[in-house]
């Protein structure tokens, strides 16, 4: 196969659109690897434009694909067939390159679906970057955006580090870096929400509110490049409460309760999921001792906790078979 320098937004090669791909030598597999992030630090709506916005919170979970491509005749196949997005994204991506042989994509990872952590998102970046890899092509972050784009709103996963993303639009806003490493002791209120569904419903802001989201940008954005982690809890703390005028949020109050009981930097939320979490520094002299009483106190709240640790560098991403960047 020949390598080409990227994907355009229908999953073809840059100068290369309908470029016959012929697998004559047996199967050929792809990998591609994606990491989910724990809700957001920040998601709300800018007066500019009312654009909404969200900031992602990486963290080390995530999902992996294995592509295979048979090369003989057959169909497209997605293990496990619930993962309908993923089967979209593979037969557009491999249609525009003119492969026409069976495959069969496997996905794995753990981050489970509909709590807020970016599950479908992640599937599908990792879809594109293993479909890229078997067909030797190269597919960079933009190019993935674009590929999603006409699939769901995404939550920046595509990206490395921190960054502020108009999900709605499936468009980077902003790199804002990384962060020293923290440990987020997440408390599930139950159920499952549809991230498509609920990015469908308007959510009015009022002018007031899309101020105060401007500032908090403005907020977390010194304060990731600073590594000032007790602003970010700060800000965090701040877009949960507000998350509350778009869903109720029945724990809220008793987890904010329990941070500053713990002395934890703050409260994250998953803005269109079911998570609360609470950010403890990793670096914290009292951080083992933070964690158990959080997730004591949570379990007797909620009685469904699980701890996550966050990304503070780009090499600390867990690594995709293929060579293919979280």
């Amino acid at each position: 196969m020949t390598n080409t320098t990227g994907l355009d937004e229908h999953g073809a090669a840059r100068g290369s659109r309908g470029c016959r791909v012929e697998v004559n030598q047996g199967p050929v597999v792809g990998h591609g690897r994606a990491c989910g992030t724990f809700g957001e630090l920040l998601q709300g709506v800018l007066p500019d434009g009312d654009r909404d916005f969200l900031v992602t919170l990486p963290i080390t979970e995530g999902a992996g694909a294995r592509l295979t491509l048979t090369g003989g005749p057959g169909p497209v196949l997605v293990v496990p067939e619930t993962k309908r997005k993923s089967h979209r994204l593979v037969r557009s991506m491999l249609t525009a390159r003119g492969y026409e042989g069976g495959a069969v994509l496997e996905l794995t990872g753990r981050l489970p679906e509909g709590k807020g952590l970016a599950s479908s998102s992640a599937d599908l970046v990792a879809t594109a970057r293993a479909v890229a890899d078997a067909l030797g092509a190269r597919l960079d972050s933009t190019a993935i955006e674009a590929l999603l784009r006409g699939i769901e709103p995404s939550d920046g996963v595509m990206h490395d580090g921190i960054v502020s993303f108009y999900h709605r639009e499936s468009r980077l806003r902003e790199r804002l870096g990384c962060l020293p490493r923290l440990t987020i002791v997440g408390v599930d209120e139950g159920g499952q929400v549809d991230t498509v569904r609920h990015n469908r419903v308007p959510h009015p802001r009022s002018g007031r509110d899309k101020h105060e989201y401007a500032e908090l940008l403005d907020r977390l954005a010194g304060a990731v490049r600073t590594h000032d982690l007790a602003e970010v809890g700060a800000v965090a703390t701040r877009s949960a409460q507000l998350s509350t005028k778009v869903r109720p949020r029945r724990h809220l109050d008793a987890l904010l309760r329990i941070t500053t009981e713990a002395g934890g930097l703050g409260l994250a939320a998953a803005h269109s999921g079911t998570v609360l979490g609470v950010l403890i520094a990793a670096h914290d002299p009292e951080h083992d001792a933070k964690v158990r009483a959080v997730v004591a106190a949570g379990e007797r709240l909620a009685g469904s906790v699980s701890t996550f640790t966050s990304l503070c560098r780009h090499e600390e991403c867990l690594p995709a078979a293929g060579g293919a960047p979280c």
